[in-house]
């Protein structure tokens, strides 16, 4: 009920911002036309001066990330355990916190001072950035109890929950960004800029370039989606930032004030951002593809173990970050005994626990007999099967002669136009091959 509510409200949310996604895609494009033509001297010097950028910008929130304690990504290592990652989320959580906090009072305090919507705008939404990290820590810690009777998987889905609420405060920034842009272009006002002004904004974009890269560097080395989501979220500010600086210049030397309109492409290009996020956490909730990197090598581990001629059904359930429970079949011969079929299923269990830090929770078993006139009527029916271009794979295949029943599992691609019309006609055809034969074939789902 819930997945088909969230499906239901994914679909109508999609359709609505539809408009307002294409005229930020356009825009986006014909930006980058006009960049890409007018100033690709400027973007090779930004190229060539990256590094000395970034170090600059990491220079100004260095005393913060010192007051805290927080870790930047290459101090953390690779392999850490709840209780760590928790407190490198929380600490770098508390560099967003004090630095944003810091910017919104400043900013505020210039915005009054310079008469200029703009900053003040951007001061609202770096107060905002100070609240996302808040939730952050909140989600971060609950997401860290212990498993109970009810939530026997812990509750580590609560992070998908934050990062939700992260991207509404996205979303929030750019619409009134955007209703704050257009009433300044009804009701314009001139701003007074400074020279000490235009210092502190360009100090204040630094400071949200260091807060992205940390943000990110440091969310994807712990798996922290919501730190991930308020990374990307300094990254727009600090566009939003530099937009405003630009057009504080261009008044300043030409007394054309642009600051309102360049505030009304920046905000639906925060907006669409903010809702990508939200989609993006909506298909972690309602469970996406697991990550074929991953699938390709537990399945590589699963084979390299004697006696195992193939892995399928892979499936991972994600109960959030570093939180995976798993099943999977495996094709063995099929004069195994039980006792070998056991031990071979636990030294799976802990191999994969071990290397890849995923539970395998079921092993399921698909034998292959190697006698002559099963082997030659699997081959028969595998050739009938990948006759059909649209069969990804098929596995699992069993002869039952005394009861004459025959097994096969197989996955037809998704992108084909009617997958059940396919598979009834690879069943007929092979029963008209095979018409003693009674076929319990099933139509897998590609995972």
């Amino acid at each position: 009920m819930v997945g088909d509510t969230i499906k239901s409200f994914k679909k109508v949310a999609s359709g609505a911002i539809e408009p307002v996604k294409r005229i930020a895609d356009d825009t986006t494009e014909q930006v980058r036309r006009i960049a890409d033509g007018t100033i690709e001297p400027v973007r090779n010097f930004v190229d060539d001066n990256l590094e000395p950028v970034n170090r600059l910008a990491d220079g100004t929130i260095m005393p913060i990330r010192f007051l805290t304690g927080s870790k930047s990504a290459d101090d953390i290592p690779d392999k850490i355990d709840m209780e760590y990652r928790e407190k490198i989320v929380v600490r770098t959580s508390l560099v967003g916190i004090i630095a944003n906090i810091l910017l919104a009072a400043v900013k505020a305090l210039l915005g009054l001072l310079t008469n200029s919507i703009a900053i003040t705008l951007d001061a609202v939404n770096n107060f905002t950035d100070a609240l996302s990290s808040v939730v952050t820590i909140i989600g971060t810690k609950l997401a860290g109890k212990e498993p109970d009777k009810n939530h026997p998987f812990g509750y580590g889905r609560i992070e998908y929950l934050t990062t939700m609420i992260i991207s509404a405060i996205i979303v929030y920034a750019g619409i009134t960004a955007l209703i704050d842009s257009v009433e300044k272009i009804l009701e314009p006002e001139e701003a007074t800029y400074s020279a000490l002004s235009l210092g502190i904004m360009f100090v204040a974009i630094l400071m949200k370039i260091a807060l992205g890269n940390h943000f990110q560097s440091v969310g994807k080395k712990v798996n922290s989606s919501a730190l991930v989501a308020s990374g990307k979220d300094a990254y727009y500010d600090s566009l939003l930032s530099t937009s405003v600086l630009l057009s504080a210049i261009i008044f300043m030397a030409f007394g054309i004030s642009l600051e309102a309109y360049v505030g009304i492409l920046i905000a639906i290009f925060i907006a669409k951002a903010g809702l990508e996020l939200i989609f993006e956490a909506l298909d972690d909730i309602l469970g996406r593809r697991a990550d074929n990197e991953l699938v390709e090598e537990i399945k590589k581990t699963i084979c390299e173990e004697e006696n195992v001629n193939g892995a399928y059904d892979l499936i991972l359930h994600s109960y959030g970050p570093n939180r995976i429970v798993g099943s999977v079949h495996v094709e063995v011969p099929g004069d195994m005994t039980a006792v070998e079929l056991d031990t071979m299923q636990r030294r799976i269990v802990r191999r994969v626990a071990e290397k890849h830090k995923v539970l395998i929770a079921a092993v399921g078993i698909y034998t292959i007999d190697n006698n002559p006139r099963a082997k030659a009527i699997r081959d028969t029916v595998l050739d009938i099967v990948f006759s059909h271009p649209e069969v990804i794979q098929a596995h699992g295949f069993r002869l039952d002669p005394v009861k004459r029943v025959m097994n096969l599992d197989m996955i037809i691609d998704y992108n084909a136009k009617d997958r059940d019309s396919i598979f009834e006609q690879i069943k007929a055809e092979v029963q008209e091959k095979y018409p003693y034969y009674t076929l319990e074939f099933v139509l897998d789902i590609d995972i």
